[in-house]
């Protein structure tokens, strides 16, 4: 009985040592290895970096103690700068570790061209949808007398008519001529000639007319900025929305 209860004691011994070992090996591993190895608590907050420049955010990231990477894909804002963060992954005040790849989608540095859809005929009601839908922006609306009252007669960028099909830069803003009602009255042509270009322009609109190509030209007889020449002529029979085209006086070469 001795020596069995002599045994029995050693064998519990043991197994305490063996024990306590563990407790002691674990607690070293899990509060003091793997805290050390992890960098546990060394973390930081994601900055918030959607807006800023490539340049800028590069500097905030690095002062953050992270690191970047600029993803292939890219969109394309208006409201943005070239190059400006659109998207970032992970996502701003996230808690990672110190040297963390932070994934950045940049703003396109040239807007994409993308084709003119057909806005000629339609209700102006129907056509703010297909600019939106096309990635457009409806620009400034012209009235001017016509039979369809807000139907749009011809569509322009940059002063520009533009056909349907025609390559223009997404987000770019389409100007609207629009008819107001008014109907296919039948008006004599005013005189223009002599009449600077703001006034010219103020008595076409005021008449019921619209402005066409304006050409400058040099004249020797007419100051600069005066109009000189004109079609239709003084007192020709149109109708209400009738083009005027302007040739004026320019400085000399």
């Amino acid at each position: 009985m001795s020596t069995l209860g002599h045994s029995l004691k050693k064998i519990l011994i043991n197994l305490s040592l063996i024990i306590a070992f563990s407790l002691l090996l674990g607690f070293f591993l899990l509060k003091i290895y793997l805290p050390m190895y992890t960098h546990h608590g060394e973390t930081v907050s994601v900055p918030d970096l959607e807006g800023y420049t490539f340049e800028e955010s590069v500097q905030i990231l690095e002062a953050s103690g992270l690191n970047y990477v600029v993803t292939p894909d890219s969109a394309f804002s208006t409201d943005e700068k070239p190059l400006a963060v659109l998207k970032q992954l992970p996502p701003a005040e996230e808690q990672v570790k110190k040297e963390r790849k932070i994934y950045l989608t940049l703003n396109a540095r040239n807007a994409p061209l993308i084709k003119m859809p057909n806005l000629v005929n339609l209700q102006l009601k129907n056509v703010q949808e297909i600019l939106a839908n096309n990635g457009l922006e409806r620009g400034e609306l012209i009235y001017v007398p016509d039979i369809g009252i807000n139907v749009v007669l011809e569509q322009k960028y940059r002063g520009v008519n533009v056909e349907e099909g025609f390559e223009v830069p997404k987000g770019a803003k389409i100007d609207l001529v629009v008819g107001d009602g008014i109907g296919n009255q039948v008006l004599s042509v005013p005189n223009f000639i002599g009449l600077d270009e703001v006034d010219a322009e103020f008595l076409i609109l005021g008449s019921g007319l619209r402005i066409g190509n304006k050409n400058y030209l040099q004249n020797d007889t007419i100051p600069v900025g005066f109009v000189f020449r004109q079609s239709p002529e003084r007192d020709s029979q149109v109708k209400t929305g009738e083009i005027v085209d302007l040739w004026i006086s320019k400085d000399p070469d």
